[in-house]
């Protein structure tokens, strides 16, 4: 969220900044929430004059009293009584208008990094540079599923009856795969220096809506019913709201962890559910890194955040490129944003396999995660998200990469301890 001090001084490089990420549709709350902040500005002045007012008053009905002034002490009363009801009101009208000017300033985009490229969706991401060589077999590599139903490692159908389209029993040594890649991905995060972290599973809408734009959280979170809680669809969210309303000691920072959670979302959109696949799904298991740090430290750990993914898939012998998002496939909250894409020898192509974000201060802001500086200045600190590894879309491109000709699926040095040996699986 958007310092409401820079929007007043800076409205046209608000409107700039919307129209770079092709969201004119926007621009109308720049000036809509100008004039209400003024309104709720100028009732705040009333009130307080009237607070200060009220004051004065009530030490002149003590004097008169004291001076045995009781009829005047008691007109005086009458006044303060008056005064408490229009403050009543006042305070009323501010709460009101502030609560509009909060809402409005939650759907104004955040501010992008300069570096990032301007286009409209995620088909004019930038390629910034491939790591490994990508390879295509002299043999036909099989859909995903196949692969893992030829290994006695995946129930669609049963899944499909218990719970629908979108969730999955991974069975035998797949199953195993799947967590030996998340063990793997915890104990290569923590051997970086990350604390490691296992978070709750679910949030509270404060946190939701500090941590999310309006719209991730429509088309991405379930509601529990009944309550105020709802699933988390990545610990990332649970992870930064730790921090909620806190204030940390600039010698304490960075806070560096890594977590382990199951992930549930809605999906809701033009992507939908395959029916088939694991690539786009209801449920899935993810290792994730976030940093809570100095604002003049993000961009430094952003670029540390990225390489993190890209080392742990390369040595699982998979070829991987970065992309650059451009302006308008990043997120309201998002200052910048690198997806990483591992190869995929039967597409032929690269396929996202985690994100990299720096948010900037906007979910500090909207949390109050502040940070207490030099001579006990207070400022917002920036948090940073990426993905360390999510099977089961990972697995995709790990069994495509690591395929034999006869279906058996080679296991990379750095996985077999978490296999109990194994190096193939057949």
């Amino acid at each position: 969220m958007i310092d409401i001090k820079f929007l007043r001084e800076n409205p046209d490089k608000v409107k700039e900044n919307i129209k770079k990420k092709f969201q004119e549709h926007k621009l109308e709350l720049v000036d809509k929430v100008i004039e209400i902040d003024a309104k709720s500005r100028a009732v705040k002045q009333q009130a307080d004059e009237l607070r200060s007012n009220r004051n004065k008053v009530s030490k002149q009905i003590g004097a008169l009293m004291a001076q045995g002034k009781k009829d005047e002490g008691m007109a005086l009363k009458e006044e303060v009584t008056r005064q408490a009801q229009q403050l009543a009101e006042l305070e009323e009208k501010e709460a009101k208008l502030s609560s509009e000017v909060t809402e409005i300033m939650m759907q104004i985009p955040q501010i992008i990094d300069p570096s990032v490229p301007i286009g409209k969706d995620d088909s004019q991401n930038v390629e910034i540079e491939k790591f490994g060589d990508p390879a295509v077999p002299n043999f036909e590599v099989p859909y995903h599923t196949d692969i893992m139903e030829k290994l006695n490692g995946i129930d669609l159908d049963s899944a499909r009856k218990v719970a629908g389209n979108g969730f999955y029993y991974l069975m035998g040594d797949i199953a195993r795969l799947h967590s030996a890649v998340i063990s793997y991905a915890r104990d290569f995060m923590i051997d970086r220096g990350f604390t490691y972290c296992v978070p709750p599973f679910m949030i509270r809408s404060n946190v939701v809506t500090g941590v999310m734009s309006f719209a991730e959280m429509d088309s991405m979170m379930y509601k529990i019913e009944g309550e105020d809680l709802y699933l988390i669809g990545t610990s990332e969210h649970s992870m930064i709201g730790k921090f909620i309303d806190t204030i940390n000691k600039e010698e304490a920072l960075p806070y560096t962890l890594t977590s382990y959670s199951p992930c549930f979302r809605k999906e809701k959109g033009a992507h939908g559910i395959e029916e088939r696949g694991v690539y786009r799904i209801h449920q899935f298991e993810k290792q994730e890194m976030i940093v809570v740090c100095k604002p003049d430290e993000s961009k430094m750990w952003f670029d540390k955040l990225w390489q993190n993914t890209v080392d742990l898939f390369r040595s699982l012998d998979i070829p991987v490129r970065t992309l650059e998002c451009c302006s308008g496939d990043l997120a309201d909250l998002k200052v910048r944003s690198l997806d990483v894409e591992a190869w995929s020898p039967r597409q032929k192509k690269y396929f996202e396999v985690g994100s990299c974000s720096n948010l900037g201060d906007a979910q500090a802001r909207r949390l109050k995660i502040r940070v207490s500086g030099e001579g006990g200045k207070k400022y917002f600190a920036h948090t940073l998200n990426n993905t360390v590894v999510a099977p089961p879309r990972m697995l995709i491109a790990f069994l495509e990469n690591n395929l034999n000709e006869d279906g058996s699926v080679r296991v990379p040095q750095a996985l077999r301890p978490y296999m109990g040996g194994k190096e193939i699986i057949k």
